[in-house]
């Protein structure tokens, strides 16, 4: 007996030597919240408790209080879309299995006691698994790369929600002005029918015309429902994406128009490299085939052992007493392991597979997402540049020949619709460059990479 528990305590001895994982402070959400803030701009953080969502009421107040802007909107989406929340405590999951890894199992302790024949048998088995003892560092650091690897995937699904609120936010803003412009087209032509009806009534204009203005107004309202209709729809998938609800907290109100187009495009140097260097699927990707490289090299080393446990016995038969140890083994008589192996090394190869594919895509949305900048950037220029001052200079000289008695009423009336419409225009264009902006972000990794 004492000899199996000298063995039993050199396995203790080594366990302690190994090291024993044990639960972090904050859980690993730190270095997912300042990763987050890194690469989204926005802080995020986990709700715990009651007091975490006291204070969350008091921040959702503050920020409400006054037009959403696309940074609050982001903001508001970090803490308080509960998708996310949820998927936050997938770390706290992975943090326990890798505490897990890093423990030895309990022994096992059996008692047996037989008698007849006027003899009494006493046994005791103490046991414990010697081949998780040997593999207790490795599994350890396996479990460790993917605690790091998790911090990564939620990092990037913070971020990509970050991504999802601020397009949310700019399609929301963009459909509220596009209402404002819908109506003032309605408006106009409104007034146009009004005044067709009259003259008509008066015999100083044709059914001809006065239909085609009435005809005009009806799809100018047609025009307007449409608008409210998809004004009413991206708000509420905004109002989805923040995770709102409550008719106080769905009552925010959004900026009348979107943000001016810059005087410059912002300049990316490299926008594949930093793809490579910063976009956070690639990094996952990448520590997911390390993982399971990992994987695979203990799985060989554990390809003819399986289950390995040691114990000590002390056996007591009547008056006489013996003690010693038992080892028991698996014998790899039908299972060799190769089908284990077989399987690590197509999971592995599936894995190096997936990070191209990663890098891939990476590469191609990084380059896509530039071009597409450029030419959004270089298109709102256009409409603010040229089209927009040449329908204002056009609306001036219609006013002088309307005041002039050279053009009708119905000729001014017409130009404002057609002015309407090219302000609509650029809003459209002004929405497509704030989009393809914050699709650049994301393609490359974040805000932290523009030059």
């Amino acid at each position: 007996m004492k000899q199996a528990f000298k063995l039993a305590a050199m396995a203790a001895a080594a366990a302690l030597l190994s090291g024993c994982a044990t639960f972090s402070n904050d859980g690993g959400f730190g270095a997912v919240a300042q990763a987050t803030k890194s690469h989204s701009g926005a802080e995020t953080r986990l709700l715990r408790n009651d007091d975490d969502l006291r204070a969350l009421d008091e921040q959702l107040k503050k920020l409400l209080a006054e037009p959403l802007g696309a940074d609050a909107a982001v903001q508001i989406a970090l803490v308080n879309n509960r998708s996310l929340q949820a998927r936050y405590w997938d770390l706290g999951i992975a943090e326990a299995e890798l505490v897990q890894a890093g423990r030895m199992a309990n022994p096992g302790f059996s008692f047996k006691r037989t008698h007849g024949g006027g003899e009494v048998g006493i046994e005791r088995t103490l046991s414990m698994n010697f081949i998780q003892l040997l593999t207790l560092p490795l599994a350890s650091r396996i479990e460790s790369r993917r605690f790091e690897q998790v911090k990564l995937e939620l990092t990037g699904e913070a971020v990509a929600m970050a991504h999802q609120a601020r397009l949310a936010w700019i399609e929301a803003v963009a459909a509220q002005q596009g209402v404002a412009y819908a109506q003032q087209v309605s408006d106009a032509a409104d007034a146009s029918g009004e005044l067709a009806r009259r003259m008509q009534a008066a015999g100083n204009w044709s059914k001809y015309d006065a239909a085609k203005e009435e005809a005009f107004h009806a799809d100018a309202m047609a025009d307007v429902a449409r608008a409210r209709k998809a004004a009413t729809a991206s708000r509420e998938k905004l109002t989805r994406i923040l995770g709102l609800s409550g008719v106080e907290a769905t009552s925010y109100r959004l900026p009348e128009r979107l943000p001016d187009l810059p005087a410059s495009p912002r300049k990316i140097d490299d926008a594949e490299a930093a793809a490579m260097r910063d976009r956070l699927d690639v990094q996952a990707a990448r520590l997911a085939s390390q993982h399971t490289a990992n994987t695979l090299g203990l799985t060989k080393a554990t390809r003819f052992i399986n289950v390995l446990e040691l114990s000590g016995i002390s056996e007591r038969d009547g008056e006489r007493r013996s003690h010693g140890y038992e080892i028991s083994v698996e014998v790899p008589l039908f299972d060799w392991g190769g089908a284990r192996v077989a399987h690590a090394e197509a999971t592995y190869m599936q894995s190096v597979n997936l990070l191209a594919a990663a890098a891939v895509n990476a590469r191609s949305e990084a380059r896509e997402s530039r071009q597409d900048y450029q030419a959004s950037y270089e298109l709102a220029k256009h409409y603010r540049d040229v089209v927009i001052p040449l329908r204002q200079k056009i609306s001036e000289e219609t006013l002088l020949r309307y005041n002039g008695m050279l053009l009708s009423v119905f000729e001014l009336l017409a130009d404002a619709r057609e002015q309407a419409t090219a302000v609509n225009n650029y809003i459209n264009a002004l929405k497509e460059y704030w989009i393809a902006d914050a699709n650049l972000d994301a393609a490359i990794g974040g805000k932290g990479v523009q030059q």
